[in-house]
């Protein structure tokens, strides 16, 4: 390891200089906060064409790299400052360095401006794809997970879990913090998340060494609204979604902000009822068993954010930040099962199951931050994270069989089942930032502690009597300690920009499980180290045409949920239980893009995963089955994809994302049978700006048959959205109207077989509805440039399950 780090500094130290044809310059702000995210235009006289584009960095300093000689100058437009054109210059020397440029404030007391700048809806960035959620109005009435569905490249399978060029295990961020949580306790709190809270999705496919490694498939950030206004201001939001049944939305931010000071706030709430059905139709021991299932949730979800910035200095920022999310809700389900031999029309029984289930779920995060930054391309972040996620839950299960006329009963099972949760994570990260050679030279360490205590108290019932059953109760103790640290540097010289990096993590985990029945005890215990390189070459062909080549490596290491040995009851003859021996799986991935005139991006990559885990059904006896996870295969997939925003005109704009892979999954396990699929998803977007300030917006996404969790090879499903929106008074009020799943075309269906059980499945939700909602903003429209922070407790949250 130590010859590893010093060849990587000896390549670091002798790296190719050269003389770099080169314009730079620095900007001073009239306001005290970083310049960081302003465009600097090159533009070339004589042609008068627009030449090169440069954003400042931190630092305040920006620079144009390999310009030909000529006469050029610069011009700059930016939010909250009055716009910039400098004299005409020569490019006739190595380098040019301009004067100090002062950009002029275009805000005072008197006299206020109000910002009509809008970002497109889909940005292509070199390394990550931005998904502007306020630009599209189709947006109405979702929450965070309905959003993702909509995201450019994402596609969401039968168990909530995200599917992002062909690959799964993504990395949830919340604000550039890891999200800890999994399963459907991620789910449940996407669903907690309003559009109206959420300025972009953010999808990074090829995360450099800064990020943690988790998440084979890349990183999905979502970024919530922070007011950047001066003075106190506002938004309020209502609304109401309407399908089998109704729920209301409801939410309001305020913030209050001068040169030192920010302090901002927001709560969110959804409550009502939703529906979801699942359709199951398994041949397992000669045996028919066809359950239908459905479902009605009633909900009532809340989310609190607080937080604090202190801006000591131009170097200097402190701030802290608490979030809450408290979710009360009740599950009613009914399910139906026929059982019947095969080749038989005459069922042998029917199994009807009437569960009730109560969840409450609390979770609380805080986090303290530090950033410094000076004029010398210096920076310092750093993070102490803590987080608290408590969930109680409980479920009465009754199971009763009857004859073939519903009236006789057979027999019955009734059981009760209890299963608190908690989860305390502890982390800290810092990263640090400095010109070096020529180029950037970022280096990091993070450490988390993560511990999850998960208990299952499981009660048979008899005339109404419960009763401990010890054989099925038990307790699931998980610790798991992840110590890292990165180096990353990128530098630019003429028309090619490298970069590269290594992240080192070592992982200790211990998983204990306590049974009621000492026989039944487990405990796996692990302490492993892994490398993780990645790069890229970037190719400035000419100043419409660039070509990427990026690898990377990554890893997914099971969820909190997956290792729990528990066995959770679905119904009487279907249950779900975690392996605890179930190993991470690795992934390398490389991709080759080409990006013209900044707008049409076409990328293939190809990416290779190692002991991936799959979602299987196994048999438990004649007539019962289990969900499990097991490493039971290698995927290999291969991914074109192709992406293009572009105006039609200045009244209809167009943004379009096409993927189409293979995924290949061969098998390492002997009751895995290979499988193979070719997929297409499609996303579109048309947003047509109408008279009297009227926008309509039709989008909708497609995904061709796939193979979902590795086993599950499922049919086509798309949706179909629309939406109309009208802004009054000033634009300060907003009304929203919109129609989901138009055709009702999103609910799935596929089929799968493994170790001897067959199964043909379907379901979906209440995604057919007619949403409305209504937007006031108040307060100050003079822009005040926000720090922009990112946390360290986000890989570790990303993992929680129920």
């Amino acid at each position: 390891m130590k010859q590893f780090f010093s060849f990587t500094f000896l390549f670091i130290i002798t790296f190719i200089t050269a003389q770099e044809h080169q314009i730079s310059g620095t900007l001073k702000l009239a306001k005290e906060a970083p310049s960081s995210g302003i465009s600097v235009l090159l533009f070339q006289t004589g042609k008068d064409v627009f030449y090169k584009a440069a954003v400042a960095d931190k630092n305040n300093a920006f620079s144009f790299l390999n310009i030909p000689d000529g006469d050029y100058y610069i011009q700059i437009k930016a939010v909250g400052y009055k716009e910039y054109r400098s004299e005409v210059f020569k490019m006739n020397a190595a380098a040019v360095v301009l004067p100090a440029i002062t950009l002029k404030e275009a805000v005072n007391e008197l006299s206020e401006v109000v910002i009509k700048g809008k970002k497109p809806m889909i940005q292509v960035l070199a390394d990550k794809t931005v998904f502007n959620v306020q630009n599209t109005i189709n947006a109405t009435g979702s929450s965070g997970f309905d959003l993702l569905r909509k995201a450019p490249g994402v596609i969401i399978d039968n168990n909530d879990k995200l599917i992002v060029e062909g690959k799964t295990g993504v990395l949830i961020y919340i604000d550039g913090k890891q999200s800890y949580l999994t399963g459907a306790d991620l789910t449940n709190f996407l669903k907690t998340i309003q559009a109206s809270d959420i300025d972009s999705i953010e999808i990074i496919t090829q995360p450099s060494s800064k990020y943690d490694a988790a998440g084979n498939a890349g990183i999905v950030n979502i970024k919530l609204k922070k007011n950047k206004n001066y003075g106190t201001n506002g938004t309020a939001s209502s609304g109401a979604n309407i399908g089998k049944y109704e729920t209301a939305i409801n939410s309001i931010s305020l913030n209050n902000r001068n040169k030192k000071n920010n302090i901002y706030g927001n709560y969110s709430n959804r409550f009502g009822d939703n529906y979801d059905f699942i359709n199951i139709y398994r041949e397992q021991s000669n045996t028919i068993f066809d359950s239908k299932s459905k479902t009605q949730n009633t909900v009532n979800a809340n989310n609190l954010k607080l937080g604090y910035d202190y801006y000591a200095n131009a170097k200097n920022t402190f701030g802290v930040m608490v979030s809450g999310n408290f979710n009360n809700s009740f599950a009613n389900v009914r399910t139906r099962t026929p059982i019947r031999k095969i080749n038989t029309s005459v069922n042998d029984s029917i199994l009807l199951a009437k569960s009730n289930g109560h969840t409450r779920t609390y979770n609380l995060y805080s986090n303290i931050n530090y950033k410094y930054a000076d004029t010398l391309g210096v920076s310092l972040n750093m993070d102490l994270d803590y987080g608290k996620y408590d969930r109680k839950k409980d479920n009465y299960q009754p199971n009763t069989y009857y004859e073939n006329d519903e009236a006789t009963i057979l027999n019955e099972n009734n059981s009760f089942q209890n299963t608190p949760v908690t989860i305390d994570i502890e982390s800290f990260k810092t990263d640090y930032e400095q010109n070096f050679l020529k180029g950037k030279l970022g280096l990091g360490v993070k450490t988390s502690l993560v511990k999850t205590d998960n208990t299952l108290d499981y009660y048979d019932v008899v005339s109404d009597v419960s009763t401990l059953n010890p054989n099925r109760s038990n307790q699931f103790l998980y610790k798991e300690n992840v110590n890292a640290g990165y180096l990353n540097y990128n530098r630019t010289i003429k028309k090619i920009n490298f970069q590269f990096g290594l992240r080192v993590e070592n992982t200790n985990s211990d998983g204990k499980l306590n049974a009621l029945v000492a026989s039944n005890n487990e405990r796996v215990k692990r302490n492993y180290t892994d490398f993780f390189p990645s790069g890229g070459i970037t190719y400035n062909v000419n100043q419409k045409n660039a070509l990427g080549l990026t690898y990377s490596r990554r890893i997914e290491r099971p969820d909190y949920e997956s290792l729990n040995p528990f066995e959770y009851q679905l119904d009487e003859l279907s249950f779900q239980r975690g392996n605890p021996f179930l190993k991470p799986q690795y992934t390398d991935n490389i991709k080759f893009s080409h990006t013209y005139n900044y707008t049409l991006n076409t990328s293939i990559s190809y990416s290779h995963v190692t002991d991936y885990f799959a979602q299987v059904i196994e048999a438990a006896g004649p007539s019962k089955s289990f969900l499990t996870s097991k490493n039971v295969a290698d995927q290999q997939v291969i991914d074109l994809g192709v992406s293009y925003p572009f105006d039609v005109n200045k009244w209809w704009n167009v943004y379009l994302s096409v993927n189409a892979f293979q995924s290949k999954f061969m098998a390492t396990n002997d009751s895995f049978i290979s499988i193979k699929q070719e997929t297409l998803s499609f996303y579109g977007q048309n947003n047509f700006k109408l008279p009297k300030e009227i926008n309509l917006e039709i989008s909708g996404w497609y995904s061709s048959p796939s193979i979902w969790g590795g086993t599950f090879k499922t049919s086509s499903i798309g949706s179909l959205d629309i939406a109309v929106q009208k802004q009054f008074w000033n634009k300060k009020f907003t009304a929203r109207v919109a129609v989901s799943d138009v055709l009702y075309t999103s609910p799935w269906q596929g089929k799968t077989e493994y170790a001897f059980v067959k199964i043909n499945g379907n379901g979906g939700q209440d995604s057919r509805q007619l949403r409305f909602n209504l937007t006031y903003k108040f307060g100050n429209d003079a822009v005040k440039k926000s720090r922009q922070r990112e946390t360290g407790l986000e890989d570790e949250k990303n993992r929680i399950s129920k």
